[in-house]
């Protein structure tokens, strides 16, 4: 045992910069071939998008907007906002489900650098999101949905879509890090993520709500980005939700990444 130990090399005491994006790049390849290999993983970037857009179309889309097709012009850019959102839910669980299985023992034992593993499960996260754009796009599409702006217009709505999860994984992170078991950081992380995604924009229009809630709903970053979304892919006003919600994915980073990466160091 002792030969052991000695004869295992010691991770070295500075990492480069270059090396250490190798590695991150390396963990972040190990992240997407645990979904490959467990593709079940994905069921709820998959299988939400549908249930969301088959209920609210065909059970609430006659009565909202009088039609279901008017209604699912109206709600799959904010559907895409909202699916992004809780698939942000999972790379701070994940990252939990890895500390408390001693994974990152593992990695601690390693000449790697000690943010790789962060940085590679959020670069790894990117994936789900693509996947999740990818089936919602899909499902909507044949169920009638239509694209009624340029593909340009369309491309940088994908892009903001996925630039929105990455700057509020952050705060997924710092949760996953802070609790002790997986299910208690899930658990926490929906008590906020579902009242930020309903009391919003997505499902019906803010001039139908209580003074109080529409104050808040026509701030919301969910809201904001989801006319963003609305004005780049069916037409309409781009520049002032798009204001806000960069104002509001600016300031999740601002927030919530040193946070994340306090927590993250404190735990591993």
């Amino acid at each position: 045992m002792t030969t052991l130990a000695l004869d295992r090399p010691a991770p070295p005491r500075h990492i480069s910069p270059g090396k250490g994006v190798q590695h991150a790049l390396s963990l972040a390849w190990r992240g997407i071939l645990k979904i490959r290999k467990n593709p079940e993983q994905l069921a709820d970037v998959t299988l939400m998008p549908i249930v969301f857009l088959v209920i609210f179309v065909y059970l609430f889309g006659g009565a909202l907007s009088g039609s279901t097709d008017a209604y699912l012009q109206m709600v799959v850019p904010g559907i895409i906002v909202m699916n992004i959102l809780q698939a942000c839910l999972t790379v701070g669980v994940q990252l939990n489900t890895d500390v408390t299985k001693g994974v990152f023992d593992r990695f601690r034992s390693m000449p790697i650098a000690r943010s790789a593993p962060l940085i590679g499960a959020v670069l790894a996260d990117v994936v789900r999101y693509v996947v999740c754009l990818t089936v919602l796009m899909v499902v909507a599409t044949i169920m009638g949905y239509r694209i009624a702006t340029s593909p340009g217009e369309f491309a940088v709505a994908i892009l903001l879509a996925l630039a929105f999860g990455l700057s509020f994984c952050w705060g997924s992170v710092f949760v996953g890090m802070l609790m002790k078991t997986p299910g208690s950081a899930q658990a926490l992380m929906f008590v906020f993520i579902m009242p930020l995604t309903f009391g919003s924009n997505v499902f019906v229009q803010t001039n139908t709500m209580p003074g109080w809630l529409r104050a808040w709903a026509d701030i919301s970053p969910v809201s904001l980005m989801a006319n963003a979304l609305r004005g780049l892919m069916n037409g309409g006003p781009v520049a002032g939700p798009l204001a806000g919600a960069l104002a509001w994915m600016a300031g999740a980073v601002v927030v919530f990444f040193p946070l994340a990466t306090w927590a993250y160091r404190r735990r591993v």
